[in-house]
């Protein structure tokens, strides 16, 4: 044998005991958990008794179709209820593909931290270290913004540039291009602002360091080594498959399918592109409860890696809508002491939910298919479920019945950034609330939508920020929108996750 042949056949031996010590040591760890009553397990699942709580709430909320899937004590279970599209009546089916929109950034993040695994990218680096001719219309922050930042939501990007670049495997390459006229919502690390933009950055960057477009590196690095075979980016992908639609319409009201099934370019892909079963959601939340290892023992991630994933980076304005916390690539919460991490996901006429406690075991993934109370049912079940599994209770948000009185007058006034514009206003007459927020577009996106309007009651005020709880109606969920200032005094309100500096 020669001695290059001898090296491989040593490093193949080498990568085999690995993976053993790896199952070996994760099932002994299980073992341990288990007997300790670590993994929050509460008894058998009942199927029966959670598929009549799905089935009564997709008809109280008026939602078309949605899928359930629950890790805990170490099992999968799936629940399937309603309908795909309201215009076949197909019916909705465990193995159902959804959207799951924005949850896809945590797999783009575990992409990139896959790759500075392996040495090949350096997060605190500036962009311009891997895209020599990455441009924004601030050249300065260009120069400056690491893929530390981008994980984190703090690059300041503008975060909603939507530009279909078409079809080919170049459609990141020519989207990361359009950049260099997308602005600023802050200066740089100055403040968390959901950018959905900074992910597509991302996705580019996973191309030029593996040589493969994101959706193959996303096969290759993720869905092939944790089996997820019902995780796609592609409609010629789903097609082979049950297929939900769209709805869309307001709380309270029968919603109606999408003109399309899906109305997201390619170029979407890293931020919002992947279509998948419940399931395989959390097949992909397992990866961060098991350490960073797939069930047969592969390592994906280095346990290094799924800390950093999990670990506060950022505190959030708004400490309600998706953590109080943003680690590189989750939203990260904390229930009775219980670390959690998870995401949303919306697209046209479809929203996913994912919610995951790793000391207790426990991942919670909710897919629907349309209607606008759909947060309604995932609050409803993950509280449920969290409590039963994990023995954690999930928090409230709202205002109380005794709301704080608090000066408004500093909040008035109009908050621009590119393509949207809010305007607060004291609010006149009877009704909920004190403050008015209308929500319209601006710019390109002028008159592209109807203006939305939330009426905010005080929930909380402080000399840092001043907390308030938004709604259109009676029949909506509560939101957050947190008005803070920076260290230079400029304001902000905290909206939908997003930073929103006042103009006037």
């Amino acid at each position: 044998m020669s001695k290059d042949m001898y090296k491989e056949f040593s490093d193949n031996v080498d990568r085999e005991v690995a993976k053993l010590v790896d199952r070996t040591t994760r099932k002994a760890a299980q073992a341990v958990d288990g007997a300790l009553g670590r993994t929050g397990a509460a008894g058998a699942f009942d199927t029966a008794h959670w598929q009549r709580r799905l089935d009564e709430l997709l008809s109280a909320h008026r939602i078309p179709g949605a899928v359930l899937a629950v890790l805990t004590g170490g099992e999968i279970h799936e629940l399937a209820s309603g309908i795909l599209h309201t215009g076949t009546g197909v019916e909705t089916t465990t193995d159902s593909v959804f959207q799951i929109g924005s949850v896809t950034k945590g797999y783009t993040a575990a992409l990139v931290l896959s790759l500075a695994d392996a040495g090949k990218l350096d997060l605190d680096a500036p962009v311009a270290a891997v895209l020599p001719d990455f441009a924004l219309a601030d050249a300065d922050a260009a120069r400056i913004v690491t893929p530390r930042q981008l994980l984190n939501h703090t690059s300041g990007i503008e975060g909603d540039h939507v530009n279909d670049t078409g079809r080919g495997d170049d459609c990141l390459a020519r989207y990361v291009d359009s950049t260099r006229d997308v602005g600023l919502t802050n200066p740089p690390g100055t403040t968390m602002s959901y950018s959905s933009t900074g992910y597509n950055v991302l996705g580019r960057i996973v191309e030029v360091i593996t040589g493969l477009t994101w959706d193959e590196a996303l096969k290759e690095l993720i869905c092939e080594p944790l089996g997820l075979r019902h995780t796609m980016t592609l409609p010629e992908e789903v097609l082979r498959f049950r297929a939900a639609m769209g709805h869309m319409g307001e709380p309270g009201e029968d919603p109606t399918p999408t003109p399309l099934w899906n109305m997201l370019p390619r170029s979407a892909g890293p931020y919002g592109g992947i279509s998948a079963t419940a399931a395989d959601v959390v097949r992909f939340a397992r990866l961060f409860i098991d350490g960073g290892t797939a069930p047969d023992g592969t390592r994906v991630l280095s346990a290094a890696a799924v800390e950093a994933m999990l670990t506060r980076e950022v505190e959030m304005p708004d400490q309600w809508f998706l953590g109080a916390h943003w680690g590189l690539g989750w939203g990260l919460f904390e229930w009775d002491g219980a670390r959690g991490f998870g995401h949303d996901g919306s697209t046209f006429g479809q929203l996913a939910y994912l919610r995951a406690i790793p000391d207790k075991g426990l991942a919670i993934a909710l897919l629907t298919n349309g209607g606008g109370a759909a947060p309604k049912v995932h609050e409803a079940l993950c509280r449920e479920l969290s409590a039963k599994f994990a023995g954690v209770a999930m928090p409230a948000f709202g205002p109380s019945d005794n709301p704080p009185a608090v000066d408004t007058e500093p909040f008035t006034g109009r908050y621009e950034r590119e393509g949207f514009l809010m305007t607060i206003t004291a609010r006149k007459g009877d009704g909920e609330g004190v403050l008015d927020l209308r929500y319209e577009g601006r710019g390109g996106l002028a008159g592209t939508f109807d203006p939305i309007v939330w009426h905010l009651t005080p929930v909380s005020d402080s000399p840092t920020r001043t907390v308030f709880a938004g709604r259109r109606n009676t029949k909506d969920a509560w939101i957050p929108v947190v008005f803070y200032a920076l260290p230079d005094s400029t304001r902000y309100v905290h909206f939908g996750v997003r930073a929103t500096a006042k103009s006037a």
